[in-house]
């Protein structure tokens, strides 16, 4: 089967080439272009790089922090707990997470429809790590063209010493990455100790090494690919944009018509021989990440890290030309138009992320370290005891919540006379007990078929209580 769809060729470039009726040919898969990144320095790449140093160190920092005899930040799988400094959750309490990764959705919703992908050029992982392992190949390497050149050479002492070296500081960062991110399941102080003597259990070697190939592969090789063809969030990113959307834009109006000449030239000077600003030096071309030209227009490809800002910015300042040229901005601004900042669509989302995080909030701050499911019996509906009490079985799950164990006294109410058979029960931190018991009324309690009662479960060591709501049946005289 052919993997060649017959397409029309619309660029302008074809237009001087081919009459309206010849097709160009296009291949369904290309072969990636190896990009030369070139280094650039500016405003918007030292907050990056400061964004992606806080956030690295961040990472790899926290596993050892410790909190009393245990990491501050560690996610016992095996145990069932999840410690966040001082909090610890269990998997019953398991919709707080679901409900910080909508927070999480919805704060990026926020983020993308004000300023775009600002999250994929100053935070993302994939970003994060691409950038590390690209700072790493100019260090070892030398500037765009050295590498270009480089690479063109045949095999020699020095291109191997330096391709080595790259490839093991390569590798030693995504060992660092593995060890680092099963250190947040495994204490990281035990595991550096157990790995290399082969004492670690066999899941911690193979979560090592998953993350190990892939950091090495995607920030390594794969790189803007990732971006590209693996990324969901590049694919849905434009149905969140608007005309009003911040984004790194190049301003044809006044870069067009684009051409080479003199450094002597003035800026009065180009006008008036029909320049634009535009010096088609493709400079913001070789530093982008994602091999794009910006100046083609809005691309998904764009994870708008603002390198082509900084690049033509360096430029503009060369031929004492206005800065902007390439620019944070909106499609409206750039036609001229009126931007809104504020808009019905943006506050809407930032009025549900902010309502979320409150509840959020509130439900952490408010959160009882106790749980207590009941279901009563429902294959008797009572039972007739011999002094002619009325009882109804229940089955209780008390969950202790906490880190440590408590004593937990259990109360019932709702109905005069109400008894239980059973009234105390011991919990281990983290762990749950079932218990049967059995709720008795007199006789003549019971006014109707059935009445809601109240089962209070309170700990005899602190301040933790909870209560829930169940049915009592019995029948009338």
């Amino acid at each position: 089967m052919s993997n060649k769809i017959p397409t029309r060729d619309v660029t302008p470039e074809a237009v001087g080439h081919h009459t309206p009726h010849e097709t160009a040919t296009q291949h369904m898969y290309a072969s990636r272009r190896h990009l030369y990144v070139r280094e650039i320095k500016g405003f918007f790449q030292r907050l990056r790089r400061t964004s992606n140093w806080a956030l690295m160190l961040t990472f790899l920092l926290l596993p050892w922090v410790p909190w009393g005899d245990r990491p501050a930040i560690w996610f016992d799988l095996p145990g069932r707990e999840f410690h966040i400094f001082s909090a610890t959750f269990y998997p019953q309490e398991f919709m707080l997470l679901s409900w910080l990764l909508i927070i999480c959705a919805f704060g990026l919703f926020f983020i993308t429809v004000f300023a775009g992908r600002v999250w994929c050029g100053y935070t993302c992982p994939q970003s994060v790590w691409t950038f590390l392992f690209i700072w790493v190949e100019h260090r070892l390497e030398g500037s765009r063209n050295r590498r270009i050149k480089l690479d063109k050479q045949p095999m020699n002492a020095d291109k191997l010493r330096r391709k080595a070296a790259k490839h093991a500081i390569w590798l030693l960062i995504a060992l660092a990455t593995g060890v680092t991110f099963v250190g947040y399941f495994t204490p990281i102080r035990d595991l550096v100790v157990e790995l290399p003597t082969l004492e670690a259990h066999g899941w911690s070697y193979f979560w090592v090494g998953f993350f190990v190939v892939f950091t090495y592969l995607n920030a390594g090789w794969l790189r803007e690919q990732v971006c590209i063809y693996m990324c969901p969030y590049a694919r849905f990113q434009s149905v969140m944009f608007d005309r009003d959307t911040l984004i790194v834009s190049y301003d044809s109006a006044r870069g067009e018509p684009r051409g080479p000449r003199k450094k002597s030239l003035s800026h009065a000077q180009a006008r008036e021989a029909g320049y634009g600003d535009c010096i088609d030096c493709e400079l913001c071309v070789q530093v982008c990440p994602t091999g794009i030209d910006i100046r083609d227009g809005l691309q998904y490809e764009c994870i708008t890290c603002a390198a082509c800002i900084d690049a033509c910015d360096s430029v503009m300042d060369k031929m004492n030309y206005p800065r902007g040229l390439i620019r944070y901005t909106t499609e409206n601004a750039l036609e001229g138009k009126p931007t809104h900042i504020l808009r019905p669509r943006l506050i809407g989302y930032l009025a549900v992320l902010l309502a979320m995080i409150a509840a959020f909030t509130w439900a952490v701050a408010d959160r009882t370290p106790l749980g207590l499911d009941v279901e009563r019996e429902r294959n008797q509906l009572f039972q007739m005891a011999a002094d002619g009490r009325i009882s109804n079985v229940y089955t209780l799950t008390v969950r202790n919540l906490d880190n440590q164990q408590h004593d937990y006294r259990l109360k019932a109410s709702g109905l005069p006379g109400l008894t239980l058979d059973t009234h105390e029960v011991s919990v281990p931190a983290g762990e749950s007990r079932q218990l049967v018991i059995q709720a008795s009324v007199p006789p003549e309690a019971i006014d109707r078929p059935s009445a809601d009662i109240v089962l209070r479960l309170e700990a005899l060591d602190a301040d933790i209580a909870i209560e829930r709501e169940s049915r009592f049946i019995g029948e009338t005289r």
